[in-house]
């Protein structure tokens, strides 16, 4: 059975293993929206962007946004189009241009999703990821295979409401990995 049947990782998380060689992912937690055939599309959830803010993306789209908006932060999805605009975001707002991944999340990428967010009647939870990681055909397998990544299933909370800088590590106790006992480099019999 190929890992891709039945879409093996949509709606679970890659966390980054801490011996990550690739600095863009090292300790990363990504939020997998589709795997199949094709390859593989996800978006790091726990890094945030600290020199652009909602206002600054905001401004150029000619949305615009309420005053106590202009603090919301964006993420680094990822580090391809990393001009490119997604939201993840809670399930019970849907519009045209919406995929649901899961019962709990969805993913928007229209102008209308980011004004609705503005005007405060966007989804109750949400994060806007500039970029996102991408996979080619059994690319993200043979990743997986090198042990580089630990497949969990995702948590909602997790994605919208856990401080970035513990997502890490809650990842990897909900997976009940204790990182004092793990050996960081292995190999293939």
């Amino acid at each position: 059975m190929e890992l891709y049947d039945n879409k093996f990782l949509t709606g679970k998380f890659l966390i980054a293993m801490p011996d990550m060689d690739d600095e863009r992912f090292e300790k990363s937690v990504i939020y997998v929206c589709s795997h199949g055939a094709d390859g593989a599309m996800g978006f790091v959830i726990n890094k945030k962007l600290n020199d652009i803010s909602f206002f600054d993306l905001a401004v150029p789209l000619s949305v615009e946004p309420k005053a106590e908006l202009g603090n919301m932060f964006l993420y680094q999805g990822g580090p391809l189009e990393k001009i490119r605009g997604f939201v993840l975001h809670s399930t019970e707002y849907s519009k045209p241009g919406t995929f649901k991944i899961d019962s709990n999340v969805a993913i928007s990428s229209t102008l209308d999703i980011l004004n609705d967010i503005a005007q405060g009647q966007g989804p109750k939870e949400n994060l806007i990821a500039l970029g996102y990681a991408g996979w080619e055909p059994k690319q993200l397998e043979y990743e997986l295979m090198d042990n580089r990544w630990l497949v969990v299933p995702s948590d909602k909370d997790l994605i919208f409401n856990t401080p970035d800088e513990f997502k890490w590590e809650k990842a990897m106790d909900e997976a009940n990995i204790d990182l004092s006992r793990m050996i960081m480099r292995t190999g293939h019999a």
